[in-house]
């Protein structure tokens, strides 16, 4: 399903560190369009301590629609907020000054109560 464009599926180290990291990287150029579902790597090691070769695996690829035919997906649309956001924008300053003159404040409240008692 794919040619190696460049570098090597197999890679050797002669030793990694205790809590050193190691990267390996490979470029493929699809062949065919289609869902790839791939294995996760296989890892082969030897603990210094141990005559036998361990073995584990990496974290697996999620499934991948290669060279897939999608339709774009639609973004936020700009056209929309230029169009009518000065309009948004009036009538959310209104809202906001009707809310404050019909909200009593907590002063007004407090006054309201002393005359009450």
């Amino acid at each position: 399903m794919f040619d190696i464009v460049s570098g090597n599926t197999s890679r050797s180290w002669e030793r990694l560190d205790a809590g050193g990291l190691l990267s390996h990287s490979f470029e493929l150029e699809a062949k065919k369009q289609g869902m790839f579902y791939g294995a996760p790597a296989v890892i082969t090691f030897r603990i210094p301590t141990k005559a036998a070769l361990q073995e584990a695996y990496s974290t697996p690829i999620l499934p991948l629609d290669v060279l897939a035919e999608r339709p774009p997906e639609k973004k936020f649309d700009w056209r929309l907020l230029a169009k009518y956001g000065s309009q948004i924008s009036v009538i959310s300053i209104v809202v906001l000054f009707i809310y404050l003159i019909v909200t009593p404040s907590k002063s007004s409240a407090a006054k309201a109560s002393k005359k009450k008692r």
